[in-house]
């Protein structure tokens, strides 16, 4: 059996429109920000441990990122 009802749904829409809720209303934290030289210290690649598993940063001839696992 189908119990949806389109009024109910446009209503509680129409409902949610109207309240402005407060995390909205907060200004987005920007990401802390690390330059590459601090992070690679004149290397050309670092390891990276995330839950357990190794990663590898590296800087490729280009000067691009690549995160390997």
């Amino acid at each position: 059996m189908n119990t949806h009802n389109p009024d109910e749904f446009r209503y509680r829409f129409r409902r949610a429109e109207t309240h402005t809720p407060m995390r909205s209303e907060r200004m987005p934290l920007s990401p802390r920000t690390l330059s590459s030289n601090s992070l690679f210290q004149g290397e050309h690649e670092i390891g990276i441990e995330h839950h357990g598993a190794l990663y590898r940063l590296k800087i490729t001839r280009q000067g691009k990122l690549i995160l390997n696992k």
